[in-house]
């Protein structure tokens, strides 16, 4: 189980109609909506790992502080929700020691794990999986194996594997369920709150049981969030997928959170892999 946390503001679907410089003239919600996340978790007795922008890290430090305290793994989801393939080499190394150390300073937990925001490391940017093990990094959740109209990567394998030669670093790919030679996106975000929930429900189950792997799943604070003010003039596609069923993600989450057992990227993928080789 893992959240991305960024403000309603910050999504890539309005990045062309808000500017980075505004960002803080907007009313933050992310804290209130993170707690609600975590008071969600503890209700039903789920552990996470919390994806978060060194931007958050860097405003609001005690929410980072009670990531850590309430039990969840804290990793990086980049500085300020850049797209990876707009960088070079030396600037996203340098945004990932930025983003690591505001989030190490708040956190005061060591960051294993890395997301690039919108799943925005592919084919043409593979390069950043070695720039990620370079920079110390234990894992990487970056690619989603599946083509859509905004990131994906339909040829990397669905499952954890090792990217880089030489390298232990893994690479935790979002979920992604097959149907005979069809591939349908299942990991969570907007796919779980806009599809009917059995369909989810059966994609992970089938992951589960067929496939015989843990489910890669994700969401964002704001998705819970149906009050959150509304962006004006982004394109109308991008505001239908935004607010649409805001109202009864919450009410999803919780019947996933009790179908399923949840836990920490790093225990499910890592630690747990590493005892099951002892």
């Amino acid at each position: 189980m893992s959240v991305d946390v960024e403000d309603y503001f910050q999504v890539g679907a309005f990045e062309t109609v808000i500017s980075r410089a505004s960002w803080d003239s907007f009313p933050a919600r992310v804290e209130r909506n993170t707690r609600f996340c975590m008071d969600l978790f503890e209700e039903e007795g789920v552990k996470a790992t919390f994806f978060t922008l060194g931007w958050v890290a860097e405003r609001f430090p005690g929410l980072v502080r009670e990531i850590v305290e309430r039990g969840h793994e804290l990793a990086s989801h980049g500085y300020g929700h850049d797209r990876v393939h707009g960088f070079s080499e030396q600037e996203f190394r340098e945004d990932l020691r930025r983003s690591r150390g505001l989030l190490e300073d708040a956190g005061g937990m060591k960051v294993r794990g890395y997301r690039a925001p919108s799943f925005s490391i592919g084919v043409d940017n593979a390069w950043a999986q070695k720039v990620l093990a370079e920079e110390g990094y234990d894992y990487s959740s970056s690619v989603a194996p599946i083509r859509s109209d905004h990131y994906g990567w339909p040829e990397a394998p669905r499952f954890p594997y090792l990217p880089v030669e030489g390298s232990p670093m893994l690479e935790i790919p979002v979920s992604t369920v097959e149907y005979g030679k069809m591939r349908f996106a299942c990991g969570g975000g907007g796919f779980f709150r806009l599809l009917p929930y059995r369909f989810s429900a059966w994609a992970i189950q089938r992951i589960n049981t067929a496939d015989g792997q843990a489910a890669m799943f994700y969401f964002h604070p704001w998705e819970i969030d149906p009050t959150q003010p509304r962006i004006e003039g982004a394109p109308l596609k991008s505001r239908v997928r935004h607010y649409t069923k805001l109202n009864v993600m919450a009410d999803k989450l919780r019947r996933a959170l009790r179908r399923f057992s949840w836990d920490r990227v790093d225990r499910v993928f890592l630690d747990d892999q590493k005892r099951a080789a002892a």
